[in-house]
């Protein structure tokens, strides 16, 4: 079997197990009570199950265990902390934890992964090399897992987004690795395409069940642990900056709700409209076009991310021009319906 039918065989597993698990996980989540009620910031009608974010896990393990045996460190340190973050999902999903407990849990699990052995080694030096960062690159990897894990969830706010955004960002993470010749990271990062991918189905608007803080942590924690392993083979620039550009819309949109809320006065915990997707819906834009429309600027920034692992100006330049017309159109088409 060559790489290509591997990596198909890989996606093909991951994606049917999430597609076949996710309405189990919906009646588990409505027998235990864990559902989404509608509110003032929120934009379902009806109340809707979660837990998605159980199928999303199992469906990724699934495929993961083609690639390299579940034994190995890098699957141990992933099993075990993402397990535990997806355990901390599931309590907030069904208790509504309160913020502390829920980042306490996060930083555990981050914990948790470092502690087996995985952590970022190394800084590329912009004027050649690479900078050691010794013990240092314990809390890097730390606030690095932390930070990606909140990311996705503070995304996770219309139909299909996270799930959408997430497969988009694995995808680029997946082309820069095989680019690379890191098949382990490829193949892995298959696997969670794959499941986010199987997931989406029920998630696109209209959403027959949600992710959770168990789905959108885990799909921020594992991408930004793959990711780490990409490090320990090369260049951090690469290893973390791709994914942390192809996730840019909701990296900037988080860091302007950090500052939105801080300028406040209320706690950075604290829900409200203010998000990038809500915004687009009090423009007019309805879920799947908002929807629709980050995709299209995320997959604009993973372009962006696999023309610097290609070292090709004109896929930089070209990307970069695509998402600013994109959101050019997108301000025209609101005046004018305006």
């Amino acid at each position: 079997m060559g790489p290509f039918e591997h990596y198909l065989l890989i996606f093909l597993l991951s994606m049917v197990a999430a597609d076949l698990l996710t309405p189990l996980a919906g009646k588990l989540a409505l027998r235990f009570g864990a559902v989404d009620k509608p509110g003032v910031r929120k934009v379902h009608t009806h109340p809707i199950p979660l837990l998605g974010g159980l199928a999303i896990y199992i469906g990724f393990f699934l495929g993961a265990s083609l690639v390299v045996a579940l034994n190995s460190q890098m699957m141990l340190a992933l099993f075990f902390s993402s397990s535990f973050i997806v355990f901390v999902g599931i309590l907030d999903d069904l208790y509504d934890l309160k913020p502390i407990v829920k980042l306490s849990g996060q930083l555990a699990a981050a914990v948790i992964f470092v502690a087996c052995g995985m952590q970022i080694q190394f800084v590329t030096n912009p004027w050649g090399g690479m900078f050691y960062l010794g013990i240092w690159g314990i809390p890097i990897t730390i606030l690095w897992l932390v930070a990606m894990s909140n990311v996705v969830n503070f995304l996770d706010g219309l139909d299909g987004l996270a799930a959408g955004v997430s497969t988009i960002a694995s995808l680029a993470v997946f082309i820069v690795a095989v680019m690379r010749g890191q098949y382990l990271v490829a193949g892995i990062t298959m696997a969670l395409m794959g499941s986010a991918m199987g997931f989406l189905r029920h998630n696109f608007n209209p959403a027959r069940i949600f992710m959770g803080d168990s789905g959108a942590m885990f799909l921020g924690f594992t991408l930004a642990a793959i990711a780490v392993q990409g490090s320990l083979k090369g260049a951090m620039t690469l290893g973390l900056v791709v994914p942390a550009l192809a996730f840019g819309v909701p990296i900037v949109d988080t860091a302007f709700a950090i500052i939105r809320r801080k300028r406040r006065g209320v706690p950075i915990s604290q829900a409200d409209r203010g998000h990038i997707h809500h915004r687009l819906l009090d423009r007019g834009f309805s879920q799947k076009q908002a929807v629709i429309l980050i995709y299209l600027l995320t997959a604009c920034l993973g372009i962006v991310g696999v023309g610097l692992a290609a070292g090709s100006s004109p896929m930089i330049i070209g990307a970069i021009s695509l998402g600013v017309l994109l959101l050019h159109l997108s301000i025209k088409r609101n005046h004018l319906e305006g």
